[in-house]
């Protein structure tokens, strides 16, 4: 197996208003989506999919116990005012601000907001992994 992750999917409660929120954020779902089952974006070089939390727990395999299952989703910024506008951003969308942007004990800045469904997002600067002109990190 390759060392990349070519797609993530979120589990939602309710798909439209998951389509609402990544849409007041300023992204568009790829057409290949399936109007009320799926929606695709597309982060440029991987996928970011929605999908009805119970079909993708029965899909997995998995009991769904509810709440967090253990993971944060990132998005790395150049520059701290970005983190703030991008919290703002979500908080305006419906999210919920868990953390606000400040300084981090490894020098740089972050902030996390939760999506309607639970799923948490680290907005962050890290001066340690710059980022190329495509936005990427590089480690």
């Amino acid at each position: 197996m390759q060392q990349r992750i070519t797609l993530v999917t979120l589990g939602v409660g309710d798909l439209e208003r998951a389509i609402a929120f990544y849409s007041a954020l300023g992204w568009s779902a790829h057409p290949s989506s399936v109007e009320g089952e799926v929606a695709f974006f597309d982060l440029g070089g991987m996928v970011l999919a929605l999908w009805d939390r119970k079909k993708l727990a029965e899909d997995s395999g998995v009991e769904d116990a509810g709440g967090w299952g253990g993971v944060t989703l990132a998005h790395n910024v150049g520059d701290p005012h970005d983190v703030d506008a991008i919290l703002e951003q979500a908080v305006a969308a419906g999210a919920r601000l868990a953390r606000a942007g400040a300084p981090t004990p490894w020098g740089g800045y972050s902030g996390v907001f939760v999506d309607a469904d639970g799923h948490p997002w680290e907005v962050a600067v890290n001066p340690g992994w710059p980022l190329d002109a495509e936005g990427r990190p590089q480690l």
